[in-house]
């Protein structure tokens, strides 16, 4: 199978959205401020997160960033077996989440490799977010769904053995087929 266009555009589109307003919240929001949005469900307060997903492993940022280029390494990987254009799309917008939140770890302060992640969307201060964290959590339930109702994902990797798609048409394990 060929690179799909999907796939990378929607991770530029990501990275570019993420970037952006990470850039505008640091000129526009004064840290630790919360401004309200939809009274005390949502609301705008810029932090910067040292740690994984509710500030977990604070104290190992090194740790999480490169957990961080593994993971980005293995969706690329991985996105070259996107089988349908909407698993390349949901592919690519985890791709570009991921990406997102790994510029931060990489070029923010403290230091390099332990940058904080900028996150200013407050959910009722269950916890604090950005457009990556939405791009992660979301294209993976739409992933897990669509496995949950057998929707083909990924190729097989070559040499393993056709697999049937609910169509009844085999898909290809070459990698030669591109299918829509």
């Amino acid at each position: 199978m060929t690179w799909r266009p999907a796939f990378w555009l929607c991770a530029a589109g990501v990275v570019v959205a993420d970037l952006a307003t990470k850039q505008w919240a640091l000129h526009a929001l004064t840290p630790g401020v919360e401004h309200p949005l939809l009274g005390d469900v949502l609301s705008l307060q810029l932090v910067f997160n040292s740690g994984a997903a509710f500030s977990l492993g604070d104290e190992s940022t090194w740790i999480l960033t490169i957990v961080a280029l593994a993971v980005t390494a293995a969706i690329v990987v991985y996105g070259r077996r996107a089988q349908t254009r909407w698993s390349a799309v949901l592919v690519g917008v985890a791709l570009g989440g991921a990406l997102g939140n790994l510029v931060d770890r990489l070029f923010r302060d403290p230091s390099f490799g332990e940058g904080h992640v900028v996150d200013m969307i407050n959910y009722g201060d269950m916890f604090i977010g950005n457009v990556a964290d939405i791009a992660i959590v979301g294209a993976a339930i739409a992933l897990v769904i669509a496995a949950m109702m057998s929707k083909p994902i990924l190729e097989p990797a070559a040499g393993d053995a056709a697999t049937p798609d609910p169509a009844g048409d085999d898909v290809a394990t070459d990698g030669a087929a591109e299918r829509g």
